[in-house]
């Protein structure tokens, strides 16, 4: 049976340097770690997941939470973040988190709680006080991406920043007419992202002083459709549509297909996240770039196992296509109207 010191014979390396690199811990090359791994593989050698608990005190497992287990961002998040613990040696366990208070208490309670994993990545969801203090309770280092609490270390996107630079593209074109299609929270802004878009919008507008229309809609293609098609049939229908997803995006270019509205002679349309078929549409968006902040995220806890810091701001950029161009003709001097002075 082939074991640890057969690995480091083959790779020209001790035991301990085999061990730190099949684990992940420790500090060794890029090289020696690719030369102990396929050394490793070569032989079949796979380390004990039990055995290494046992020894290390960890599972080498990271556990990522998340809302939702089916969207095109979440998915393109979670990739990055498998792709980058598993040259580390680590494993990763995803954890659904419903809006089902008992589902919600069971993840937090008894799952999390089992003791199989050895950090946490928490992926935009909003926790309520209790449900952090629950969380940072189980005196697991956490890492929030997009995370609606201050009270956790994330990474995050200034997402007023975001919907700002988004409005101004539409302002700089001309557009006096914007529209924002998002999803509203009661009672004052939070940190949750829907609300910070929409805040960024409404400062961005109220900097130009316009008035800063809202369409509630879900973060999916059916809900950006429903809402632009109340917005479009209006009598004074906006000549342009800031969405606060690319899928809500999707749906405005269909509503406005569907009444012979062209985009963006008679509309223009922005979205946010960089969706890979953003460039099929020609969807001007605001990209953040979903795998490289999974990077990021896995990257910030394995600093964090390690006691080192490594969360902070997360890069985005306006992406231009054709969905987006000047207002129909007259509404650009219009707006240059009411500004002069």
């Amino acid at each position: 049976m082939t074991g640890i010191d057969d690995v480091a014979r083959a790779a020209g390396v001790s035991a301990a340097t085999v061990s730190r690199a099949l684990s992940g811990r420790g500090r060794i090359s890029d090289a020696t770690r690719a030369r102990v791994r396929a050394a490793a593989a070569d032989l079949g050698y796979v380390v004990s997941a039990a055995a290494s608990a046992l020894a290390t005190g960890r599972a080498a497992n990271i556990g990522v939470v998340v809302p939702l287990l089916d969207r095109w961002f979440f998915a393109n998040v979670l990739d990055g973040i498998a792709g980058r613990l598993a040259p580390r040696g680590y494993d990763m366990t995803l954890y659904s988190m419903t809006a089902d208070p008992s589902q919600r208490s069971d993840v937090l309670d008894v799952s999390l709680r089992r003791g199989r994993v050895d950090a946490l990545i928490v992926l935009s969801l909003e926790l309520d006080e209790d449900e952090v203090d629950r969380l940072l309770g189980l005196h697991l280092p956490v890492v929030g991406l997009g995370s609606a609490s201050a009270r956790l270390p994330a990474l995050r996107v200034d997402e007023r920043a975001l919907a700002r630079a988004a409005t101004q593209h539409l302002l700089d074109l001309g557009h006096g007419r914007i529209a924002h299609i998002g999803t509203s929270r009661p009672g004052e802004p939070g940190l949750d992202i829907p609300s910070l878009r929409r805040q960024g919008f409404a400062e961005a507008m109220a900097d130009a002083g316009r008035t800063a229309p809202f369409a509630m809609a879900d973060f999916t293609i059916e809900g950006g459709h429903r809402a632009a098609a109340a917005l479009l049939d209006a009598p004074d229908r906006p000549t342009a549509v800031f969405a606060a997803s690319d899928e809500i995006a999707f749906g405005v270019l269909f509503a406005a297909r569907e009444r012979g509205l062209d985009v963006p002679r008679d509309l223009s349309v922005i979205g946010v996240d960089g969706h890979e078929m953003g460039g099929f549409f020609g969807l001007t968006t605001i990209a953040q770039f979903p795998h490289e902040q999974g990077e990021r995220a896995a990257d910030a806890v394995l600093a964090l196992l390690d006691g080192e810091d490594a969360t902070g701001e997360l890069p985005f950029r306006l992406i231009e296509r054709t969905s987006t161009g000047p207002p129909p003709h007259g509404e650009t001097a219009e707006v240059a109207g009411r500004h002069a002075p």
